[in-house]
């Protein structure tokens, strides 16, 4: 009886919730409320013994409805600063074991809620006080047993998780029998932000260095676009992204590249055509622009080497929501129009433990994938290391020689069983990739999504990274982008630019921090490096002092740049370059790098922004607007109007860039500013 107590509680809980009109939302199962689902859950619950209740007896639907339930009350109670202390196990069993807290411990002090919030009084509505509250009266209510993304672990050993919690004042019985421990819940002056539940590592911003004591830029080259999909998630969904999801070269590079911007020229021999220009910069008048652009050649999909493909499913009960697992089968079911019968598909699939959804199948048997796509559902906890390990098998067991074996990882990242550490499984990719086979992740969901782990291990995969919030982005990576997901053209792509300190006195590298690479890292092709698909552009910007321009840093007291500048080594025709640029590459199965390298000369600038190529006006749009969602200082006096400017007289007839326009101004109406042009 008290676990059947303990879940009717919950249930009531919930009732209450979806009747205050800030929190009153549909669940996210079709088109039930959330009384809807309340009732139907505790009519469920009435009939069955839960004295002896453990998953089993709960329907599939019913788990995912109540664990959605579970997930949107703790973060409602996240929202208004709550608290939850002492949990078990008991309830995280009874919805699959598959959440788990992301951070540990930061602090123990509860959050506080002004006098007079409505909690109070609709708690009360629920459990009369049986004596005058006080501004420290505390709130009684049963305790949750539950384990939700974003929260505190303070013992992950014994399964006792740190939330936060509401009480209603000290010594009371609380909603469910006398004594039942609680949710704590006190007042403040402010509502506290909720805390992002998504884990994102920190790269910081590229620094300003000088060019007399720093003139090499090292970096890997590769194209993944999931942050822009991730930004915009957010921005409809009426949120400003978390900053250090933010980054800045994935949105430059989001965009194909259009007949109005500057065509290319091929690079010597290597795969790769350039362009280049640099403008004043848009948002600091003193510096100029540099824009460098490197594209490979375009390969149609019927044309491609036949393919290897082994989808990799998460469906563990964290999938369960429509932006997860559902949208991954109408993903993978859009894609089946593009198989050829020379292709090879199969299906993996992990939760708590591991199987193989579809053998190696032939793309002609579109009836027989459609049929394993179908049967796909979620539950269970998230074994993914295991998952992986027997990805990896069936696509050596398909293996394709002189064709594209590829893993495609479909999650939310969330690995909660077995090997779960980032390191661990980067350790583990980078092991299996010496077989030829390659892993490209596609990211899912939104709380409890592990972008930190993914963009790590499609880095060692030697694979791309995408986000997928809707069909379109599905439709874009896995259909018109389908040749440059899959089909790689140069492996271990590495940048090196050397800046001339007679023309440059300093730069600064927009976006690319987590791909830095030490200066001797260029030369070693021991170094692993990115790839590049088919068909792709990848956008290169820094921002420029020019020779002449005022420095953010005062001349040197004791090594005057003067002396650089009069080296006898720099002859009058190097002076007349900007800097000097290089690449290096290995062939999709080669071992030994090939290198090209070009100078960038002074006559590439552009004396008014309005006169340079689309290219460069666009995507230092794209760069401000990333910049500015980053709270860089730098942009702080460009405002959103600008960028929506800068943008709109550079899209053309591109509806990529023509959506862009509409996600600046969410943005800018997100923070609440009114501008004019």
């Amino acid at each position: 009886m008290k676990m059947k107590n303990l879940l009717i509680g919950i249930i009531v809980i919930l009732s209450f919730f979806s009747a205050v009109p800030a929190f009153a939302a549909a669940a996210r199962g079709g088109t039930m409320t959330r009384n809807e689902a309340a009732s139907r859950l505790a009519h469920v619950l009435d009939r069955l013994d839960v004295s002896q209740l453990d998953v089993s007896q709960m329907s599939e639907q019913d788990r995912g409805i109540l664990k959605k339930l579970i997930l949107e009350f703790q973060h409602e109670l996240e929202a208004i600063g709550v608290k939850i202390e002492g949990l078990d196990r008991r309830l995280v069993e009874l919805v699959s074991a598959d959440i788990k807290p992301y951070a540990p411990a930061q602090s123990s002090s509860s959050k506080v809620l002004p006098p007079k919030h409505w909690a109070y009084e609709a708690l009360a509505r629920f459990n009369p006080p049986q004596s005058p509250r006080q501004n420290s009266d505390i709130l009684s209510m049963p305790r949750l047993q539950v384990q939700s993304p974003g929260y505190v672990a303070d013992n992950r050993k014994s399964g006792n998780y740190a939330v936060a919690s509401p009480r209603v004042g000290a010594g009371e019985a609380g909603i469910i029998g006398a004594g039942a421990a609680g949710f704590t819940m006190s007042r403040s002056a402010s509502l506290p932000a909720p805390r992002e539940p998504a884990r994102y590592a920190a790269y910081g911003a590229n620094p300003i260095k000088l060019v007399g004591r720093d003139p090499l830029s090292t970096f890997s080259l590769a194209v993944s676009t999931a942050s822009y999909a991730n930004v915009r998630r957010f921005l409809n969904a009426g949120r400003l992204p978390h900053p250090d999801a933010v980054r800045v070269e994935e949105l430059i590079n989001y965009f194909p590249p259009t007949a109005e911007d500057m065509s290319p020229r091929r690079l010597g021999t290597s795969p790769f055509a350039v362009a280049y220009e640099l403008a004043p910069c848009p948002w600091n008048d003193n510096n100029t622009l540099l824009w460098f652009s490197l594209t490979t050649q375009s390969l149609d999909y019927k044309k491609a080497p036949p393919a290897n493909l082994v989808f990799l499913v998460d469906v563990s009960g964290s999938m369960s929501p429509p932006e997860r697992l559902p949208l991954v089968k109408a993903a993978l079911t859009a894609l089946l129009t593009r198989l050829r019968p020379e292709d090879r598909i199969s299906l993996v699939t992990y939760a708590g433990s591991t199987r193989v959804a579809l053998e190696t199948t032939k793309g002609s048997e579109k009836t027989k994938i459609s049929a394993a796509i179908d049967g796909l559902g979620a539950g269970g906890s998230t074994a993914g290391a295991a998952g992986l390990a027997l990805a990896y098998n069936q696509a050596r067991e398909a293996f394709i020689e002189g064709g594209v074996n590829r893993i495609l990882l479909c999650t939310d990242g969330d690995f909660n069983v077995g090997v779960s550490s980032t390191e661990e499984l980067e350790a583990m990719v980078k092991r299996e990739r010496e077989s030829g086979v390659t892993l490209s992740v596609l990211g899912f969901g939104t709380d409890n999504y592990n972008d930190a782990m993914m963009t790590k291990i499609a880095s060692v995969g030697n694979g791309n990274y995408s986000y997928v919030d809707g069909m379109s982005e599905a439709r874009k990576v896995l259909d018109e982008e389908m040749t440059a997901t899959l089909v790689t053209v140069a492996k271990d792509v590495k940048a090196q630019i050397e800046f001339n300190p007679a023309n440059v006195v300093e730069y600064r590298q927009i976006g690319y921090e987590k791909r830095q690479l030490k200066d001797e890292d260029f030369n070693d092709d021991r170094v692993d490096a990115g790839d590049i698909g088919a068909g792709r552009r990848v956008t290169i910007l820094y921002e420029l002092t020019l020779a002449g321009a005022k420095p953010s840093v005062d001349p040197l007291r004791y090594q005057p740049s003067s002396a650089v500048v009069s080296d006898d080594s720099i002859t009058d025709m190097k002076k007349d370059e900007l800097a000097y640029v290089k690449f290096r590459w290995k062939k999709p199965d080669g071992k030994v790098s090939s290198k090209a390298d070009m100078p960038l000369p002074k006559n590439a600038i552009v004396k008014n922004f309005a006169n340079a190529g689309t290219g460069l006006r666009f995507s230092a749009a794209v760069a401000a607007y990333g910049q500015k969602l980053r709270n860089n200082p730098s942009l702080a006096d460009i405002k959103w109007s600008a960028i929506e400017s800068l943008a709109d007289h550079a899209r053309g007839k591109d509806p990529y860039r023509a959506e862009f326009l509409q996600l600046v101004k969410l943005a800018a109406s997100l923070l609440g500013k009114t501008e004019t042009k």
